[in-house]
């Protein structure tokens, strides 16, 4: 690791001399791209200095040790203290900074919540899931926008799917995907029983076009009437938009806008968002045994959380965290559980890399 933060302080001081050519300075583009690659090492730099300045402290200290003058050992044996003491930290924080990047972290999600074994319950449990994520997103200043969506009989939904746009949205959600389970007393049980439901999320990067391609032949367009509440359109216009993928099998379904253009455009945005996480499940699958340490598989299948109303206990079986502030999770306050699923995380793959400096 050592050899690579010498790597990065020297691509750090050429890029900054680059800056100060006038050729470079006249091109927008580049000039924009070399600043951006600059402030991400910032603080891989910043921190590398520091610890380099601590290092170097607590040799001069240690040498100071040996001084004649009785004060001078006094005093260097408090800076050795305090030096020890925060080198270990220093390092820990150097080694968190030079952790692999999902290339992915930077990228918007398209999010999706079904209403799975439960029924009516299922789809209220999703819509409070959909509540959540809305009410984080909004404390985060990210911008959610709902793409399509099927309510619950009773209310709630059966199907959700959203787009949430804002920073390092992916890298903060991506943990969430998962099957979620809800044990609580529904509004309809006279007995007062506890029943159990569950609701699948799936967290999708954005997918741009750079990313996934999509040939015209291998889709199927379909027009239709939309259904449910929107108005009198519904009923005379075919705005509805379902999409095809004939090599994939997937299908994608839009008829929340009134407009036909843009029902189709949320559409493909799903399925592109839909091909690309197909693809990342597939490169994810082939590299399980790396991944075998890490915070969960990403299966869709697996079960992740249970929120538990009666005990106002949240729990998330992949880390063993458990919280006695339900309420204030589903409110929005996720903080705690997404930094506790990143510090475990970063703990497994800090496991699978070298030691200390």
């Amino acid at each position: 690791m050592f050899e690579a933060l010498k790597e990065v302080v020297g691509r750090y001081e050429e890029l900054n001399a680059q800056l100060s050519d006038p050729v470079v300075a006249s091109d927008h583009e580049v000039y924009s791209r070399i600043h951006k690659e600059i402030s991400d090492m910032k603080p891989i730099v910043d921190a590398y200095l520091a610890w380099t300045k601590a290092s170097e402290g607590l040799a001069e200290s240690k040498e100071m040790l040996r001084d004649d003058d009785p004060e001078m050992r006094e005093m260097a044996r408090m800076e050795v203290d305090e030096l020890e003491t925060q080198l270990p930290e220093l390092e820990r924080a150097l080694h968190v900074l030079m952790l692999p990047k999902d290339p992915l972290d930077e990228k918007n999600v398209v999010l999706e919540i079904r209403a799975g074994a439960g029924g009516d319950e299922s789809a209220l449990f999703s819509g409070d899931l959909f509540e959540m994520y809305s009410r984080f997103a909004t404390s985060r200043g990210w911008k959610v926008s709902v793409i399509s969506s099927s309510e619950g009989t009773q209310g709630g939904f059966k199907e959700i799917i959203a787009e949430i746009i804002g920073t390092r949205v992916y890298s903060t959600l991506k943990w969430e995907s998962g099957v979620h389970r809800v044990q609580r007393v529904p509004a309809t049980e006279a007995q007062g029983r506890v029943h159990t439901s569950t609701a699948t999320v799936a967290i999708m990067a954005e997918a741009e076009d750079v990313d996934v391609s999509i040939e015209t032949q291998d889709l199927r367009i379909e027009t239709f009437r939309a259904s449910g509440a929107g108005g009198q359109h519904v009923n005379r216009t075919e705005s509805a938009i379902r999409i095809t993928h004939l090599p994939s099998g997937v299908v994608v379904s839009c008829q929340d806008e009134k407009s036909q253009h843009k029902n189709r455009d949320r559409a493909m945005k799903v399925l592109k968002s839909r091909l690309f996480d197909m693809e990342q499940q597939r490169l994810a699958s082939e590299r399980a045994d790396e991944r075998r340490g890490q915070v969960g598989t990403g299966d869709r299948s697996e079960r992740i959380r249970t929120y538990n109303f009666p005990q106002n206990r949240l729990t998330d079986h992949r880390i063993g965290l458990t919280l006695y502030k339900l309420d204030r999770v589903v409110s929005g306050e996720l903080d705690e559980v997404i930094e506790a699923m990143n510090a475990h995380h970063q703990a497994a793959l800090m496991a699978a890399t070298d030691g200390p400096l």
